[in-house]
């Protein structure tokens, strides 16, 4: 059941990388300017994450199988719409669509994972769902790329729906759950506002969602939006070779959430783990910046990938920060913080490549740059403000007491 779930999540990986691919062609379609395409790429996450509080009700009420059932339909048709488009507004519409069908793709997982595996096991069998999601990666690499170079950027998108449809279809016939007791309570959505609120009347929750909104946003603002236009621009690769690159960073990304799952420290070491694997991406943002040269950029973008699954340590933090009866509520906020970061990072960056266009500045040199300090900004904030319990309590100590 937790692989019908996770087909799902493959596409809503699928969907939210295909900026990459899709950049040179909609650009020349519609003549789409950086910041237009910042707008396109963002609105995607910008979607996905203000649904994910509602989701995370909806999980509560009806389960996870009901909520994704509902709720995916939107996407497949978010991918028509896009396939269909003849302008820019319509393009957005469709994104905007098919971020609302995705939005409960990944959530559904872990909230299953929390309910049916035991604790111990969390981050193991959630860096193998990441890994295992991220077969999405792959058919924005070089798949689209060949159906792109052969049809169109239409045909492409009207493949992702087909693949949705199959994903559904899957969750469907496979996913089978308990429906919840007739007398269970279920809290009205003012109840449900306010167990949220409960949260960030926790101090550490800020921290957590400071940095949470960097995090997957620095990898998917190149693996989603400008590793395609780097290579072309930059580089002068053909789109079926920066295709195969972004195969590659797919390929290789897939082993870092089960690599870090297994190598997970434990809750009084994860912490320092997360911070310094976000300052080797800062480190090798600040790199690319620079402009190393073409095959620099494609081993730093490779290296990039497998430390990004250090998300899934995130992920462990956040499950080990909060009582079990805000465990969901908890997945749902940082959830929401992650992909609104994915949101905020597209859309800035597209505005910082308009601006370095206009001044006649290195266009990548100043997105890479300005990916690097926000994510450094969000390890200040996760670093400094106030860390949970299970953090501050030294190795030993609950023993020893």
């Amino acid at each position: 059941m937790l692989m019908a779930l996770t087909t799902g999540f493959a596409l809503s990986q699928a969907f939210r990388t295909v900026a990459a691919l899709m950049a040179p062609p909609l650009q020349q379609a519609f003549g789409l300017t950086p910041r237009e395409l910042g707008i396109f790429a963002g609105v995607f996450h910008f979607a996905f994450g203000a649904l994910q509080l509602v989701m995370g009700l909806l999980i509560d009420w009806v389960g996870p199988r009901r909520t994704v059932l509902i709720a995916f339909p939107l996407a497949i048709a978010g991918a028509v719409v896009t396939a269909m488009a003849d302008s820019f507004t319509v393009l957005v519409i469709g994104q905007a669509l098919t971020g609302i069908g995705c939005a409960p793709a990944f959530l559904v997982c872990t909230v299953f994972i929390a309910r049916q595996f035991p604790a111990a096991h969390f981050a193991q069998v959630s860096g193998a769902t990441l890994g295992i999601g991220s077969v999405g990666l792959l058919l924005t690499g070089t798949p689209l790329a060949w159906i792109i170079e052969a049809a169109s950027w239409r045909a492409g998108f009207l493949a992702l729906a087909a693949c949705a449809a199959l994903a559904w279809l899957a969750i469907w016939l496979l996913v089978r759950e308990a429906p919840p007791p007739a007398d269970a309570p279920r809290p009205s959505v003012g109840q449900a506002l306010r167990g949220y609120g409960e949260l960030f009347r926790l101090p550490f929750t800020w921290g957590i969602v400071g940095l949470g909104l960097f995090t997957y946003a620095s990898f998917l603002a190149l693996r989603g939006l400008w590793l395609g236009p780097l290579l072309v621009d930059r580089h002068g690769f053909s789109l079926v070779a920066s295709g195969h690159v972004a195969l590659a960073v797919s390929v290789v990304g897939m082993v870092g959430p089960p690599l870090f799952g297994r190598l997970d420290p434990g809750d009084t070491r994860r912490r320092g783990w997360i911070v310094w694997s976000a300052l080797s991406v800062v480190a090798m943002y600040a790199a690319m910046a620079f402009n190393p040269g073409a095959w620099l950029d494609v081993a730093l973008s490779l290296v990039m990938s497998v430390v990004a699954g250090f998300i899934v340590l995130q992920y462990a933090d956040v499950r080990a920060a909060y009582p079990p009866q805000m465990t969901g509520r908890a997945m749902a906020v940082f959830t929401m913080s992650m992909f609104l970061g994915v949101a905020l990072m597209q859309w800035t960056t597209g505005l910082i490549a308009s601006a370095a266009a206009a001044l006649r500045v290195d266009v990548y040199a100043a997105v890479l740059g300005s990916i690097a300090l926000m994510l450094a900004l969000g390890v200040a904030l996760f670093r400094w403000l106030p860390a949970p319990a299970h953090a501050r309590r030294p190795p030993g100590a609950q023993s020893a007491s």
